[in-house]
């Protein structure tokens, strides 16, 4: 009598052997096979991996036309006496240092001009993808809007991202990324 063991592995080795038979025959496998008539098959080169451009890293990849509807758009008064952006380290979004200064600053000015509506827009610099700057810029707004709760202002603030898509600095540069990892304020 043969173990039950014994059995299970022949069953199993019988098993795999027609599975590979079955494989290759449907496989395309060539083997036995009259190939007088067949096309020739040519594998496909290689493909290389290319460095990227410089040139393109450093300029510019907005259009100018868009640049002048996103500036007008996005720099609402920039420059013009409204509240000073928010600025933050590359990829954080806890309100630190010199940042705690302008938006308590920012607080005051909006208790004094009985400011009633806020929108804290979010943003990202260039580096890493849409998606993770949208959210990155959300954390963002929603974590100064915090402070200005802790402060004590009681004013109706919304917060909003625009991640990357939408910068305030279109250049590639460290100066301009750093102005786009920000919390941009817009008074109602």
């Amino acid at each position: 009598m043969i173990p039950i063991r014994n059995v299970t592995l022949l069953s199993i080795t019988v098993i795999l052997a027609l599975l590979g038979q079955s494989c290759a025959s449907k496989s395309g496998s060539l083997i036995g096979q009259d190939l007088t008539g067949q096309e020739e098959r040519i594998s496909a080169p290689a493909i290389k991996e290319i460095p990227p451009d410089d040139t393109l890293l450093t300029s510019s990849r907005t259009s100018p036309s868009m640049k002048s509807e996103l500036a007008a758009r996005n720099a609402t008064g920039l420059n013009s006496g409204v509240l000073p952006d928010i600025l933050f380290e590359f990829d954080q979004d806890v309100v630190q240092g010199d940042a705690l200064h302008v938006v308590e600053s920012n607080a005051q000015r909006l208790q004094q001009d009985k400011v009633t509506q806020l929108l804290l827009e979010g943003r990202g610099d260039d580096i890493g993808t849409s998606a993770y700057n949208l959210v990155l810029g959300e954390r963002r707004a929603k974590s100064v809007k915090s402070y200005l709760r802790q402060l004590g202002l009681s004013i109706d603030v919304t917060t909003t991202s625009y991640g990357k898509d939408r910068p305030l600095c279109f250049e590639h540069t460290s100066e301009c990324r750093q102005k786009n990892r920000s919390v941009h304020w817009i008074t109602k």
